[in-house]
């Protein structure tokens, strides 16, 4: 066990030659029964790698369509758009979103179609809302984590050019993230994310933080 500054520093050293390699934070939550795979967004102090483009679908009418529009949605219709969805017409969507109001239709649909892709709208994943203009925005300024099915959540944390006091704030603001996320911190933020992603009330412990790099194992952080 190390310190996280501690852990930063071997890393450097044994990354010496390889000043674009990157950090990796590895956090091992315990999946208890019922709990769901761990998984939320997180803007970072300094993006660790390129965000990703989203490519934004979104089920809506009436005013909720116009609003999707509004802040950049890239397809937007009803029913009507059901057809076009189940065709394969819109495959290079990334991401799906749906109205509370439409969901029981576009899942009896598009559910065998969405699925297996993991693009299906969720009540739990968030993206089931009836505010859609507020998850647009996140989805834009934001980055995507999720664990595997162990519990495990891995994310690139930062680049070994990267000044040392970069690396510990996006450190520090991940784990903060996935503490609320997992049920580990109750506060404000946490609280409001719980409302917004239901049936997320299980908690996963966190059992380990590890950092790591491309050459050299994990180092188990003992600070954070």
């Amino acid at each position: 066990k190390m310190t996280l500054t501690d852990a930063i520093s071997v890393l450097r050293a044994v990354e010496v030659a390889r000043p674009n390699s990157t950090y990796e934070l590895v956090i091992r939550t315990a999946m208890s029964r019922g709990a769901p795979i761990p998984t939320g967004r997180i803007n970072l102090p300094r993006e660790a790698k390129p965000r990703k483009e989203y490519r934004i679908l979104v089920f809506a009418e009436g005013r909720q369509a116009d609003e999707a529009r509004r802040v950049g949605a890239h397809v937007v219709g009803g029913l009507d758009l059901v057809e076009a969805v189940a065709e394969g017409k819109h495959n290079n969507c990334t991401t799906i979103l749906c109205t509370t109001s439409l969901i029981r239709s576009i899942s009896t649909k598009l559910g065998r179609i969405l699925g297996p892709r993991g693009l299906m709208p969720s009540e739990r994943r968030g993206t089931v809302t009836d505010d859609i203009e507020g998850y647009v925005q996140r989805l834009q300024g934001t980055t995507e984590w999720r664990g595997d099915k162990t519990g495990t959540i891995r994310m690139p944390i930062g680049k070994m050019h990267f000044p040392v006091e970069d690396v510990v704030k996006n450190v520090k603001q991940f784990v903060l993230n996935v503490k609320r996320a997992t049920g580990n911190l109750k506060d404000a933020v946490a609280e409001a994310e719980a409302k917004a992603q239901k049936g997320k009330n299980k908690i996963n412990a966190i059992t380990r933080i590890l950092l790591s790099s491309t050459q050299a194992p994990g180092i188990q952080i003992k600070d954070i």
